[in-house]
């Protein structure tokens, strides 16, 4: 996300939002009872799950009807809006579409003949490529895998420095299943490797062995990422007629390099590339909704406690989309995902205005969006908090509390202030069996908050086989074990809002991991950042560091944005997870980044993974 793009375009949408009033809507329809009860929280979620919804992805129509749907039931509970220009909407921008430019080519000069590919026919762009313009020289590289731990190198003897590379898909062993060469084969990490030894743009063929028809990779990679480089796919039909003009075959070359497991490199003599790429990244708005309920106490009232659940899912699915069906295109309900803490969110904040006479401090509700996509709804919510974070108590975050299994619930961040164990176990008068986790990073938005060095709570009933899929669906949440739930969460927050004092700020030390601190599952060490994936960021940008980590005796902070690691270049977290896995406990790394306006130099001794 870039903070500052085209303020005054989002801000004419915004426009649309603040002229939306909600002070003379209804309650939602069977949603009247002051008290927290599992009917309600089945009409919330029935609504917020339902088709009509289309899974309430980021930016599109079903999040603005669920948000509306939200700010609609925070004025009826006589919430003070507390959003842009007096509405209950707080507006960001976000990037919600990557698609090919009009400004791409590719075309070939062999021996003084030229021939031009036809886009989207025998070329295309790849979402992960930067924008380009050039003629090079060309270079076959095999699979395009450096791999001297295997003993296996395309780039052995061959110098690619301002060249386009070609190299196929997959590896030695196929596209199919588990392989030695599965750590050198994804597509970023060919990227990585190409430009690292200074090529100007990588072309990726789906070789014959692999696909008997020619075929063009689909231009969404996976990854909203930039690969620092120009980025390509081609059919093998076109490549075998460029290899034709060297004597060459692309079947032979594949099943060689298959067979022998020994690079086959070469540099195409004449033959000279003509490239232009280009990728269109597509800003748009989406909106937290937040509503606040003052306190009664003339001091204390001046602090607040943030209670918030994301209100994002996933849309109809697909590529890129975090979908665990990606070849299906449905509906992804997301009715623990979260529809059920949304509704949850809805009762507290009815049940606690209710009761606001007997409130000392003040409560901020938040629904966030954007959670899918990175935590970036509540990410811009602490760079642009409509309450002081300074006089912010906690935040206690409901994600996924929808289907308790046994009785089981998870809270995480009990190690965020010594207060929080005591608090929980005493307010579970249901008796539930309460998993307490210490660590504050976590995968939802109460991170975002940790990060700021606030105390805080997540409430979770653990995974599931609908987890991030279209059967995620109303009918399968365990409504009377979420009444339990949310009802514990309103006698904690009712606790945090009269307690004479607020809680005591504390930092977990723990190992981390890839989802918090940015490290890669299976490599042997760990640095202890914290991306913020937020920000569309040249580099990777971290929100913090975990204490007592390689990273923060190094001398890193948030905010600061990694663009060297151990002398190579970083162009997103990929390239940084990546490289980690090259290192063992104890290697020093000279590490360069962003802060500011400067470029740092730190030097940091990497510890083992725990």
């Amino acid at each position: 996300m870039k903070k500052n793009l085209c303020r005054t375009r989002f801000y004419l949408v915004l426009q649309f939002l603040v002229s939306v009033s909600f002070a003379q809507e209804k309650v939602p329809e069977g949603t009247s009872s002051a008290g927290i009860t599992s009917a309600e929280l089945r009409e919330h979620v029935r609504y917020l799950s339902s088709d009509e919804l289309g899974g309430r992805k980021t930016g599109e129509e079903g999040n603005r009807m669920a948000a509306s749907y939200v700010a609609k039931a925070f004025a009826s509970y006589g919430l003070k809006p507390l959003g842009d220009n007096g509405t209950f909407m707080q507006a960001f921008p976000f990037l919600s579409e990557i698609k090919p430019g009009k400004q791409n080519r590719l075309g070939f000069t062999m021996s003084g003949k030229k021939v031009s590919l036809a886009v989207d026919e025998e070329f295309r762009p790849l979402s992960a490529s930067s924008d380009t313009s050039f003629s090079a020289p060309v270079v076959f590289a095999g699979y395009g895998i450096a791999a001297d731990s295997l003993h296996y190198n395309d780039y052995d003897g061959i110098d690619v420095r301002n060249a386009v590379v070609i190299a196929l898909r997959y590896s030695p062993e196929g596209a199919e299943g588990d392989s030695v060469y599965t750590k050198y084969s994804p597509i970023l990490v060919k990227a990585f490797t190409a430009r690292d030894r200074g090529a100007a743009a990588l072309i990726l063929v789906t070789g014959p062995l692999d696909s008997k028809e020619p075929v063009l990779m689909n231009f969404k990679l996976p990854q909203n990422a930039s690969a620092g480089i120009g980025m390509l796919t081609m059919k093998w039909s076109a490549l075998n007629t460029l290899l034709a003009g060297a004597g060459k075959d692309i079947n032979a070359l594949q099943r060689q390099l298959n067979e022998t497991r020994k690079p086959a490199s070469f540099r195409l003599a004449n033959a000279t590339a003509e490239v232009q790429t280009q990728v269109e990244r597509v800003y748009g708005t989406s909106q937290n909704i937040i509503g606040y309920l003052e306190g009664t106490d003339p001091l204390l009232k001046n602090e607040a406690l943030i209670i918030g659940a994301h209100i994002d899912h996933l849309g109809m699915g697909g590529e890129g989309s975090g979908s665990l069906r990606p070849d299906t295109s449905a509906v992804h309900h997301g009715a623990d995902d979260n529809a059920s803490g949304t509704a949850g969110l809805l009762e507290v904040a009815q049940n606690l205005a209710a009761n606001r006479s007997q409130l000392k401090r003040s409560a901020l509700f938040a629904s966030f969006s954007g959670e899918e996509m990175g935590v970036i709804g509540s990410e811009f919510f602490v760079q642009h908090p409509p309450h002081p974070l300074d006089l912010t108590v906690a935040m206690v975050n409901m994600d996924m509390i929808g289907r308790m299994n046994d009785s089981l619930l998870v809270v995480e961040g009990m190690g965020t202030s010594p207060s929080f164990e005591q608090l929980v176990r005493g307010e579970n008068a249901d008796s539930l069996q309460l998993r307490l986790k210490p660590d504050g990073y976590g995968p939802s938005d109460h991170a975002s908050f940790y990060g700021k060095n606030l105390p805080v709570m997540f409430f979770f009933t653990n995974l599931h086989s609908d987890y991030h899929r279209p059967s995620d669906t109303w009918d399968k949440i365990n409504y009377a074990g979420e009444e339990k739930v949310v009802k514990l969460i309103g006698r904690v927050s009712m606790e945090l809002l009269n307690a004479p004092a607020r809680p005591q700020f504390t930092k977990v030390v723990m190992a981390s991991s890839m989802g918090a601190g940015g490290d890669r599952q299976g490599v042997r060490v760990s640095l202890g950042v914290v991306p913020d994936y937020a920000e569309d960021a040249a580099g990777m940008k971290i929100s913090g560091t975990r204490p007592g980590s390689a990273a923060e005796k190094a001398g890193l902070k948030g905010g600061d944005i990694l663009i060297s690691f151990g002398g190579k270049s970083i162009k997103n977290i990929y390239d940084f997870t990546y490289l980690l896995g090259e290192y063992k406990p104890g290697d020093v790394v000279k590490i360069i980044v962003k802060r500011g306006g400067e470029e740092v130099t730190l030097s940091a001794t990497l510890d083992a993974r725990k």
